[in-house]
C-alpha cells in the first residue's frame, strides 16, 4: 500500500511538474512573441525617427529656415506622426547640460555688455603687443580667458576678437583693398581663427554644441563633466595655443613683425575705458566663483556645473549686472536651447529604439580582425574629414557623433578615451574651410586670405592639430589612465 501510494504521490507531482513547466513554456513563448512584437514595433519607429533625424539634419545644413525652425519641424514631426509620444518629443529640452550652456550664453553677455571682454583682450595686447607675433599670443590668452564662460565661439572671435584684430591690421596699413593683406592683417586673421577652435575643444562651455556631444557620451553610460572634460584637454590645448601662432608665423610669415604702437594703442584704449566699473568687478567676481565651483564644485561641495552656473545667474541678476530683459533679449541662447534639445533628444531616442546599436554592429563587424588602436584611428580620422561635407559643427556632431562613438565602443575603444577624442575632434575639425562653422564666413569675409590659401592652411592646421591632440594628447591620457 505504501508503495502504491507513493508512486500515486511521484506521478501527481510528475503532472503537475509537467503541466507548471508546460504552462511556463507557453508563458515564456508568448513573452518571446511580445517581446518580437514590440522590438519590431521600435524597429519601425526607430526608422520613422530616423527618416525625421537624416531631414532635420539635412534642414539644419541647407538652411530652408533657420536652426531652431527646422529643429522644431522636427520635434513636432515626432509627435504629430505618433513616433514618439509628446513628452518624449519634448524630453530633450529638459538636459542639465543644456541648461548649462544656455546660462553660459547670459554670462557672455555680462563680459560684453560691461566691457570686461574688450578690456581683457586690451590688456593682452598691452601686456604681449610689441611683436607680431606676441599679439597672436596675445589673442590666444584672450581666447583662453573666455572660452570657459563664452559657449558662442562666433560670438567670442567674430563679436569681441575681430573688431579688435581688424582696426590692428588697418592701423599698420594692411588693407585688402589694396593688396597689402600680407603686411598684418592676413596672418592675424588665419591664426585667431584656428586658435578659436583650440579653446572650443579646451572646455565644455566654450561651444554651444559640445554639452549635445556629453549627452551622447552619457547615452552609452559615458559621463563627462566640466572638470573632466578640461583636465583632459588642457595639455594638448595649450600645446596646440603655444604652436599654430609660431607655426604660421614662419608658413605664413606677416611683412610686419615688430609692433611697438599696438601697445601704445592699447594703452590708450584702456586708459579711455578707464578705471574697473563696479559692474566690471561684480562680473569678475561671479565667474571667478563659478569656475572655481566648475572645477572642484561637484566633488568638494555636490553641487554640480548646471547648478554652479544658475547660481551665478542669479548672482547676476541680484547684482543687476544683467536685467531679465537682457537675459529674455539673448535671443543666441534660446535659439540654441531649441536646435540642441531636438537633436538630443532624437539622436537618444535613435539609441534607446536600436538604430545606433544596428549600426554600431554592422560597421564594427567590417572592420573586424584590427585592434581597436588601428581601427578607431581610421574611424576618428573619418570623423574628421567628413566636416567637409557640413557647414555647421552642430550639424556634424548631431548627424554623426553618436552613431562613431557606438562603432568605437563596438570595435573595443576605452569608452572615455573615444567619447572625449570625438568631442574634441568636433571642434578641430572646422579649421579645413570657410563655412565649417560660425566664425569662419565672418572671418574669411574680411577679405585678407584668399579662398585657395584658406583651404590650404586649413588643411595644414588640421594634420598639425591631430598630430598635438594624438600625440601629446595620448601621452597625457595615457598619464590620466584614459586607455
Amino acid at each position: 500500500m505504501e508503495a502504491e501510494a507513493r508512486a500515486k504521490f511521484e506521478a501527481a507531482a510528475k503532472a503537475k511538474a509537467e503541466a507548471e513547466a508546460k504552462v511556463k513554456a507557453e508563458a515564456d513563448a508568448k513573452a518571446k512573441v511580445e517581446a518580437e512584437k514590440v522590438r519590431q514595433a521600435d524597429w519601425v519607429r526607430g526608422l520613422h525617427l530616423f527618416a525625421i533625424f537624416v531631414a532635420t539634419i539635412l534642414g539644419i545644413i541647407l538652411r530652408p529656415l533657420p536652426m531652431g525652425a527646422v529643429a522644431m519641424v522636427g520635434v513636432g514631426l515626432t509627435a504629430i506622426t505618433g513616433t514618439l509620444p509628446i513628452g518624449d518629443s519634448l524630453s530633450g529640452f529638459a538636459e542639465k547640460t543644456l541648461w548649462l550652456i544656455i546660462v553660459a550664453f547670459m554670462f557672455a553677455r555680462g563680459f560684453i555688455k560691461t566691457g570686461l571682454g574688450t578690456r581683457i583682450a586690451y590688456f593682452f595686447m598691452r601686456l604681449l603687443g610689441k611683436r607680431t607675433l606676441g599679439l597672436a599670443y596675445g589673442f590666444a590668452a584672450t581666447e583662453f580667458v573666455l572660452a570657459p564662460v563664452v559657449p558662442s565661439n562666433t560670438a567670442r572671435t567674430a563679436g569681441v576678437i575681430m573688431p579688435i584684430m581688424r582696426s590692428l591690421a588697418r592701423a599698420y596699413g594692411s588693407n585688402p583693398e589694396d593688396g597689402t593683406a600680407r603686411k598684418i592683417g592676413a596672418y592675424l586673421t588665419v591664426t585667431c581663427f584656428n586658435l578659436d577652435l583650440i579653446v572650443s575643444a579646451m572646455f565644455l562651455t566654450a561651444m554651444a554644441a559640445n554639452p549635445m556631444t556629453q549627452k551622447f557620451a552619457a547615452d552609452f553610460g559615458i559621463t563627462i563633466t566640466w572638470n573632466s572634460w578640461f583636465v583632459a584637454a588642457i595639455v594638448p590645448g595649450l600645446v596646440g595655443l603655444l604652436v599654430i601662432p609660431y607655426f604660421f608665423y614662419k608658413l605664413y610669415k606677416p611683412e610686419i613683425t615688430e609692433t611697438p604702437e599696438a601697445v601704445e594703442m592699447a594703452k590708450a584704449k584702456l586708459a579711455e575705458m578707464g578705471k574697473f566699473s563696479m559692474p566690471e568687478w561684480l562680473m569678475t567676481a561671479v565667474f571667478s566663483f563659478v569656475l572655481v565651483l566648475w572645477v572642484i564644485g561637484e566633488k568638494t561641495f555636490g553641487i554640480d556645473g548646471t547648478t554652479a552656473a544658475l547660481l551665478g545667474l542669479a548672482l547676476l541678476l541680484l547684482t543687476g549686472v544683467l536685467t531679465w530683459k537682457d537675459v529674455l533679449e539673448e535671443h543666441n541662447a534660446w535659439d540654441v536651447l531649441i536646435w540642441t534639445g531636438g537633436l538630443i533628444m532624437m539622436a537618444g531616442f535613435l539609441n534607446k529604439l536600436g538604430m545606433i546599436p544596428w549600426f554600431s554592429k554592422v560597421v564594427g563587424a567590417s572592420m573586424a580582425g584590427h585592434g581597436w588602436h588601428f581601427a578607431f584611428i581610421v574611424l576618428s580620422l573619418t570623423y574628421f574629414y567628413a566636416h567637409y561635407f557640413f557647414a555647421s559643427m552642430t550639424a556634424h556632431a548631431g548627424a554623426m557623433y553618436a552613431a562613431f562613438l557606438g562603432v568605437a565602443l563596438t570595435l573595443g575603444a576605452p569608452p572615455m578615451l573615444a567619447a572625449l577624442v570625438l568631442c574634441f575632434f568636433s571642434n578641430l575639425h572646422a579649421s579645413m574651410t570657410h563655412y565649417g562653422t560660425g566664425p569662419a564666413p565672418a572671418m574669411f569675409g574680411l577679405g585678407y586670405v584668399p579662398i585657395g590659401t584658406w583651404w590650404r592652411l586649413g588643411f595644414i592646421a588640421s594634420v598639425v592639430n591631430i598630430f598635438i591632440w594624438v600625440v601629446v594628447g595620448g601621452a597625457w591620457w595615457k598619464v590620466l589612465h584614459l586607455w
